[in-house]
């Protein structure tokens, strides 16, 4: 059972995220109460300064599920370090996975947040 004010990834793809029931154009920041637009469309363009909705949140996340788009890529050097000196742990994967892994720890009532990569 999810808690309330917790979102659920319903589905993704074709170039959007249906999230707690709302459909969401584009790639999106996901938090436990709310979905930002994200202007990201590859997984090789995501910084640190792209995630910065991510880092000033209060109180962080401490878990941080980016979906890189339909494939896997490796993330950037030195990215995982940087968010780890802000306290906020780095989960890499497809946008896939990604969505499927956010529901389990919305599930769970764990801190997370997820970058999703639109896929089509």
């Amino acid at each position: 059972m999810v808690s309330a004010g917790r979102q659920i990834i319903n589905s993704y793809g074709d170039g959007r995220f249906r999230i707690g029931g709302q459909v969401h154009e584009g790639s999106v920041l996901v938090f436990r109460g709310r979905t930002l637009a994200w202007t990201v469309a590859e997984g090789s363009r995501i910084t640190l300064e792209t995630l910065e909705a991510v880092t000033v949140e209060k109180p962080p996340p401490r878990i941080l599920l980016v979906g890189c788009g339909r494939i896997h890529i490796p993330p950037p050097a030195g990215l995982a370090a940087a968010l780890r000196e802000l306290g906020i742990g780095l989960e890499w994967m497809d946008t896939g996975a990604a969505c499927r892994t956010f529901n389990v720890l919305a599930e769970e009532d764990r801190p997370a947040a997820a970058a999703l990569v639109a896929v089509d």
